[in-house]
C-alpha cells in the first residue's frame, strides 16, 4: 500500500509499519559552503565492507533516550575496519528527533567520539532534523554537520552551494568508488549539482544515499516514493554510475531492482529499524562487497546488543536479523555492470617473440600474425586456412569441416580472453545429431605428432564455453592427437580406442585430461571441477616427467593424476584443435571458442603460463 500522510510518532503509537514521516523542523538562512579538497584511502583486497546506519532519532531525543546503541555502532565499525575491510559508513538521515541545537549537540558528541578522523563517513538530513527542501538555509543540523565538519576527512570531496548534499570517494577492492549524500528532499538545484558531481567523475560507480526513496509492502517489495520518483527521473535512471540506492525513513525493510536507461539494474533499498526494541538499538547493515564472486552479502544486527553477557529474549532475538529482508545477497558481475562508463582495461595484445619461450614446441594465434583466415569477426574460416606454427617448427594447422558441415561451424572471432596474447580466436560450432563441427590439425609429418616429451611438457590453450551453453552437445574433445591408443600398445585395462591424449569438456562441464603415457599402460585422468560459460579460461596443463597437474585459471585444480606418467604415446597422427577421436574418427566436435595454444617440452612455472600475473 502507499505511505500515509501521518507523523512517525503517532504511528508508531498505533503501531503501523509503512508510515510516511511530516516534517517538524522551521527554516533559517545558511551561507552558501564551499567545497573542500579530498584524499582517499588506500585500496586493501578484493573484498571490502560499505557500512550503514540507518534513522536513529529515537536515541537521540531530548525527551529522553539512551544514545549508547548508537555510540557502540559506531566503536564497532572502527574496531572492525580492518578485520572486515570497512571501506566507508553512511548514515541515512533522522539523526535526532527534533532536529534541535541540544540534540544536534548530542549527535556531535556520539560521532565525534565514535567515529570522526577514525573512519570515513557521510551523513545528510532527515525531515526529523530539518524541513523544506534543500534551499531552507541555516539550521542546528547544518551547523553541526555541514561542510566544516568534513574538511578534513580523507574521503570528503565537497558539498552543494546550500551545504545540505555532500559526495565522497574511497578506494576498495582495485578501484575509487563514489557516494552521493543526498538531502531528505533535494532541489532541482541540488540535483543539477549531484549531475556535476557525476560528470566530474564519469568512470566511478556510486552509492546514492538519501532519506527518502522507497517504501515497502509486508512482503518487502520495494516502490519508489514521490521523492524517490522525482531522484529516479532526475538523476539516478540517466547515470549509470549509480548501482546502488539505498534510504531510510519508511519500515518495514525491502528492496526493488529498476532497470536504469542503460538497461542495467540499479537495486534500491530501504533499510530502517525504528520500530524495533529500543528504538532499532542503533541497528547496522553491512553491505559486504565481494569482486571475485560478482556480489555484495548483506547482513543487519545490532553490535549493541551482540554485547550483552545475558541479554533478556527481547534483546536475543532482535541482535541479529535474518528476515528476508534483512539478510540477503545481491549479484551484480561488477566489470560487466560497470563495462559501460568504466570498462576494463584492455591490454595490448604481445607479440609471439614474448611468448616463444625456451622449449617451445608449437605456437598457434588467430591473429593477423599467425592465421590465414582472418575476416569479419563471424566470418566463415576456409577450409584449407592455415594456423602457422609461430615457432617455427613446422607444426601449422590447417582448417578442416567434418562430417560436411556448413560453413558456420568454423568461424573466426575478435573475441578473447582479456590476458591472451593475441586479440582473437576461432568459434566451433560442433554438435550431434547429426554429429558436425570443425577441427584445425597438424599434417602429416608434423613434428608435434611423434614428440613423447619424456622429460615432461606444458599444455596451453585458452577456451569459452557460450553463454547460453544450448543445442545438441555432448562430451567434446577440444584439443587431442589423433590415433587409437590400441595404436601405441594401450588400453588402459579398458578400451584400445580412446585418443592417446586429450582435453575434453564433459556434459557436466568439467575438464577431463587424459593421457597414454609411454611409461605406463594405464591412462592417468585429470578432472576439474565444472568450468563457467560465456567466460574465457585459461587452462595449461603441465607435466614435470613423472607427474601431472592440470591448471584453471592459474590454480591447480584438486584432482589430478598421481600415477608415474611419463611422456605422451603419440603415434604419429596429428595433434588437433577442436575435436577428440574415438575409434578413430571425430564425432561431435567442439562447441566454443579457442584462442592461443600452446605445447613446451618442459614443465613450465606458473609465472611461465601465457596468462599474466
Amino acid at each position: 500500500m502507499s505511505p500515509s500522510g501521518v507523523s512517525r510518532r503517532s504511528v508508531l503509537s498505533a503501531a503501523a509499519v509503512t508510515p510516511a514521516v511530516v516534517a517538524t523542523s522551521g527554516a533559517v538562512n545558511a551561507a552558501p559552503a564551499q567545497a573542500a579538497p579530498h584524499s582517499q584511502a588506500s585500496p586493501d583486497g578484493a573484498r571490502f565492507t560499505f557500512a550503514v546506519l540507518p534513522d536513529i532519532q529515537y536515541l537521540i531525543d531530548e525527551g529522553g533516550s539512551d544514545h549508547e546503541p548508537v555510540r557502540e555502532s559506531l566503536r564497532w565499525a572502527v574496531r572492525e575496519r580492518r578485520n572486515r575491510n570497512i571501506a566507508f559508513l553512511a548514515q541515512l538521515g533522522d539523526l535526532t528527533e527534533h532536529g534541535t541545537k541540544a540534540e544536534m549537540q548530542v549527535a556531535d558528541t556520539v560521532f565525534r567520539t565514535g567515529v570522526d578522523r577514525r573512519l570515513p563517513y557521510s551523513v545528510l538530513a532527515g525531515n526529523h532534523d530539518v524541513s523544506g527542501d534543500d534551499q531552507r538555509g541555516d539550521t542546528p543540523y547544518l551547523r553541526t554537520f555541514g561542510p566544516g565538519r568534513f574538511a578534513r576527512s580523507r574521503s570528503y570531496g565537497g558539498s552543494s552551494p546550500d551545504g545540505y548534499n555532500s559526495f565522497h570517494t574511497f578506494d576498495a577492492g582495485g578501484r575509487s568508488w563514489l557516494v552521493l549524500a543526498l538531502d531528505w528532499r533535494v532541489s532541482d538545484a541540488g540535483i543539477r549539482w549531484a549531475q556535476r558531481v557525476l560528470d566530474r567523475h564519469p568512470k566511478l560507480p556510486t552509492v546514492l544515499t538519501t532519506h527518502d526513496i522507497v517504501w515497502a509492502d509486508e512482503s518487502g517489495d520495494a516502490t519508489l516514493s514521490d521523492h524517490g520518483r522525482h531522484l529516479w527521473d532526475g538523476l539516478i535512471r540517466g547515470n549509470d554510475q549509480i548501482f546502488l540506492a539505498l534510504g531510510g525513513h519508511y519500515w518495514p525493510c525491502g528492496r526493488a531492482t529498476l532497470t536504469n536507461d542503460a538497461g542495467n539494474p540499479v537495486h534500491v533499498h530501504i533499510t530502517n529499524y525504528q520500530d524495533r526494541y529500543y528504538g532499532g538499538a542503533g541497528m547496522l547493515r553491512t553491505y559486504a562487497f565481494d569482486l571475485p564472486r560478482g556480489c555484495i552479502d548483506v547482513e543487519t544486527f545490532s553490535p549493541w546488543l551482540l554485547t550483552k553477557k545475558n541479554p533478556t529474549p527481547l534483546e536475543a532475538e532482535t541482535a541479529e536479523l535474518t528476515g528476508e529482508a534483512d539478510r540477503f545477497s545481491i549479484e551484480i558481475p561488477f566489470t560487466e555492470r560497470f563495462a559501460g562508463f568504466a570498462p576494463p582495461p584492455n591490454p595490448p595484445s604481445r607479440p609471439a617473440s614474448e611468448v616463444l619461450v625456451a622449449g617451445t614446441a608449437a605456437y598457434w594465434r588467430f591473429d593477423d600474425e599467425g592465421f590465414a583466415g582472418t575476416g569479419d569477426d563471424g566470418a566463415p574460416v576456409a577450409g584449407g586456412a592455415v594456423a602457422r606454427d609461430l615457432s617455427g617448427n613446422g607444426n601449422d594447422l590447417v582448417a578442416q569441416r567434418l562430417h560436411d558441415g556448413p560453413a558456420e561451424v568454423l568461424t573466426w572471432s575478435a573475441d578473447h580472453h582479456a590476458g591472451a596474447p593475441a586479440h582473437a580466436s576461432v568459434r566451433f560450432d560442433g554438435g550431434k545429431n547429426p554429429d558436425r563441427g570443425a577441427v584445425l590439425h597438424t599434417r602429416s609429418g608434423a613434428p608435434v605428432n611423434t614428440a613423447t616429451f619424456t622429460r615432461g611438457y606444458t599444455i596451453e590453450t585458452f577456451f569459452r564455453l557460450p553463454e547460453p551453453f544450448e543445442g545438441d552437445h555432448a562430451w567434446m574433445g577440444i584439443l587431442s592427437w589423433e590415433g587409437r591408443a590400441g595404436d601405441a600398445g594401450k588400453d588402459g585395462g579398458y578400451s584400445t580406442d580412446d585418443a592417446v591424449c586429450s582435453l575434453n569438456v564433459t556434459s557436466e562441464r568439467f575438464l577431463q585430461y587424459v593421457v597414454y603415457p609411454t611409461s605406463i599402460n594405464d591412462d592417468p585422468t585429470c578432472w576439474s571441477h565444472a568450468v563457467p560459460i560465456g567466460r574465457w579460461t585459461h587452462v595449461a596443463i603441465v607435466n614435470d616427467g613423472s607427474h601431472t597437474v592440470v591448471h584453471v585459471d592459474g590454480s591447480p585444480i584438486a584432482r589430478n593424476a598421481a600415477q608415474h606418467s611419463r611422456g605422451i604415446a603419440t603415434v604419429g597422427k596429428p595433434f588437433a584443435i577442436g575435436g577428440t577421436q574415438s575409434g578413430g574418427r571425430f564425432g561431435q566436435g567442439f562447441y566454443g571458442q579457442v584462442g592461443d595454444t600452446r605445447i613446451v617440452s618442459r614443465a613450465l612455472a606458473r609465472n611461465e603460463f601465457m596468462l599474466p600475473g
